[in-house]
């Protein structure tokens, strides 16, 4: 009986967790152009294919299975593809990216704290090891926004 009590108190914090996740209010263009860039920059192909981190990291956004895995328990609908294709499927690396940042991302959370996040983990805006990648990130997406507003000109 104390097990499953126990069990529908941990379904009822899993669900509650799922329920509340909020997508950033933050337009995801910009955010996802930038990581790109900064992930895998100046590679052929917007980085299609490209492999990072002595093996560990694959794709235009350099996706970690740990980080697939962690964005497929979020949203479930990403299990229809695999790991794998995160490596040449550029739509299918930015629903995983998606997935994960609205997963972490604390509510009014900024670009530059997805980004941190993207690079330490759920915790990652929070870090200090992160902050060099934030400051290239906030160039690049600073970038990115002129770039759209000048193109809206």
């Amino acid at each position: 009986m104390k097990n499953n009590i126990f069990a529908v108190i941990a379904l009822t914090l899993v669900v509650t967790s799922l329920t509340f996740a909020a997508p950033p209010k933050w337009e995801w263009r910009p955010f996802m152009d930038a990581i790109r860039q900064v992930e895998t920059g100046g590679l052929p192909n917007g980085g299609l294919g490209a492999i990072g981190d002595k093996g560990k990291a694959i794709g235009p956004y350099q996706i970690h299975k740990v980080c697939w895995i962690d964005a497929v328990k979020f949203d479930p609908s990403l299990a229809k593809g695999k790991y794998e294709d995160c490596l040449n499927d550029r739509e299918y690396s930015e629903k995983v990216l998606r997935a994960y940042i609205t997963r972490y991302l604390p509510e009014g959370g900024s670009p530059e704290d997805a980004a941190r996040i993207w690079n330490g983990g759920p915790k990652g805006h929070k870090k200090s090891a992160t902050l060099k990648y934030a400051e290239k990130f906030r160039r690049i997406y600073t970038k990115e926004l002129e770039r759209i507003l000048r193109d809206v000109d």
